[in-house]
């Protein structure tokens, strides 16, 4: 089985020894995704619903480079720093994801990279 790497500018580069996303025969597995923004590499200001915005155009961005859409995401894994804004999260995840739904975990975290608020990790089939 080749293990093809899945690479964009469009979506943030790595920020440590990994890759964006792997594929893995039929599955594209995605690291991590904060709400920066690939061109200035910054994290977007306004707390939770920008980044998570931020967050799901990056998973887009890396779908697309394996020539996938979000159709394609099969499992989210949400980190946030406070579950007060799990209810918000998921009224985004609407304007990203259509039924059938991903599964989904969501967890609180004490914190994340670059005091980012939220950081969501992907599984998508081909």
């Amino acid at each position: 089985m080749t293990h093809e790497v899945i690479s964009t500018p469009q979506a943030p580069a790595a920020i440590g020894p990994y890759a964006q996303g792997r594929a893995a025969g039929n599955l594209i597995f995605l690291s991590g995704q904060i709400g920066i923004e690939p061109t200035s590499g910054k994290l977007v200001n306004g707390g939770t619903g920008p980044q998570a915005h931020q967050v799901f155009e990056n998973i887009r961005s890396l779908a697309i480079a394996a020539e996938l859409s979000l159709a394609a995401v099969v499992k989210l894994a949400v980190f946030l720093v406070d579950l007060e804004d799990y209810s918000q999260v998921n009224e985004i995840m609407r304007a990203y994801f259509q039924a059938p739904y991903p599964a989904r975990s969501a967890v609180a975290v004490a914190a994340l990279p670059l005091g980012a608020r939220i950081e969501v990790e992907a599984i998508l089939a081909r």
